[in-house]
């Protein structure tokens, strides 16, 4: 279906809408500290749109004026093993590449710091991190007494600071107008063509190709492939360093430098429009498939009695009891963040635990929210003796 809707990537007006889904929680990593303020909690529609022009998509009935980012919101992931060493080689391949020694690093969108300090300790870097939702409590680091932390949103205010390295990590897919906000980071390095820009988002053409409705929820307004992300710096008046995935191809990662006008190098992945369509296409028409299959196991779980856990109680899980409408099939969600114990889902108000819960709780099934933690979920399982059943979305 056709949409009136003009794409915030590129400015045309030729979208298709392809995914719908109502009365969905308008935060999904802000925890809720008791089950009657979960389950009341702000609801809105989701409806994604495709642009046939660059590729980009978003979500057509976004509004903004819901948000609330602040010390609540509760985003980090740093509490797991394997996410952390992703960070850290990250971290080492990011210094090598531009010789990130003694040298200024700005995030936007820094979260609760990891990885600014990480940049900062391994390179001795001097850094400024730019977030609502940070708090100063959690950073310990020696490294601490060379960065700068603001508790605000980026925005034109801060367009004086400059920097040799700009990173913005899991940031973008919250924006709405992502071309001002890229054309903002642009004109705040101005003449300084040796300042890199690194940019991390969620791969869409993984979501699309599995069906990983898991992934889409109302938080994400903005979704990329390699090459829209790609065309969207580019219009913007940025050159394109380098375009790759990552993190099991969760992630995509660009590079860039201030351009000089010319288009510079074009990497073969970003050539994906004719794909992107077909993907869509799939998606459309696969991803009732993936929602009954999840219905039917949950329904079985019922049916025989057994209990059942999440694994990760963060936009994943939100997304996931809300879009099946998953109620007394489960009672519990699992989650390292000691910080998320206690509280409630948004939406369906499940109660968050830690995993030592497990021990006495003793489920037969966790359902783990996202694939790449497998092997870890399973060896705090094997640690606590707990002998369940291990399934992924």
């Amino acid at each position: 279906m056709l949409a009136q809707v003009e794409c915030h990537s590129c400015g045309m007006q030729k979208m298709s809408i392809f995914y719908e889904v109502k009365s969905i929680p308008v935060h999904s990593c802000l925890l809720m500290p008791s089950h009657m303020e979960a389950m009341s909690y702000p609801k809105k529609d989701l409806r994604l749109g495709f642009c046939h022009v660059c590729g980009f998509i978003q979500n057509t009935v976004f509004d903004p004026a819901v948000h609330e980012y602040s010390t609540k919101y509760e985003e980090t992931q740093a509490f797991s093993p394997r996410f952390n060493q992703f960070s850290k080689d990250l971290c080492q391949r990011l210094i090598e590449r531009y010789d990130l020694h003694g040298k200024d690093v700005l995030e936007i969108g820094c979260g609760k710091g990891e990885f600014l300090v990480l940049l900062c300790e391994m390179g001795a870097n001097r850094g400024i991190g730019i977030d609502p939702g940070y708090i100063s409590e959690r950073t310990t680091s020696e490294a601490a007494s060379r960065i700068q932390f603001i508790q605000d949103f980026y925005s034109e205010k801060y367009t004086h600071l400059q920097a040799d390295f700009v990173c913005c990590r899991h940031t973008l897919e919250h924006i709405q107008p992502t071309r001002d906000f890229v054309r903002m980071v642009r004109h705040a390095i101005g003449d300084r063509p040796e300042t890199i820009v690194f940019f991390e988002v969620p791969d869409v053409s993984r979501i699309l190709k599995e069906q990983v409705f898991v992934d889409i929820y109302y938080e994400h307004c903005s979704y990329f492939s390699l090459g829209s992300l790609a065309r969207l710096f580019r219009s913007c008046g940025f050159e394109v360093l380098d375009l790759a995935k990552d993190f099991d191809d969760q992630y995509l990662l660009i590079e860039a430098r201030p351009g000089s006008g010319a288009v510079g190098r074009v990497f073969e992945c970003e050539n994906d429009l004719d794909e992107l369509v077909q993907d869509v296409k799939l998606f459309e028409v696969s991803y009732r498939q993936q929602l009954h299959a999840w219905k039917r196991k949950l329904q079985q779980i019922s049916e025989r009695e057994q209990r059942a856990v999440l694994w990760g109680a963060g936009s994943k899980a939100v997304s996931f009891c809300t879009t099946l409408g998953v109620n007394g099939e489960l009672e519990y969600l699992v989650d390292v963040n000691p910080h998320k114990h206690g509280k409630f889902l948004p939406g369906t108000g499940h109660k968050v635990v830690p995993p030592q819960f497990l021990k006495d709780y003793r489920p037969d099934v966790v359902i783990a929210m996202n694939p790449i933690y497998c092997n870890e979920i399973r060896g705090d399982l094997a640690q606590m003796g707990v002998n369940a059943e291990l399934l992924a979305v």
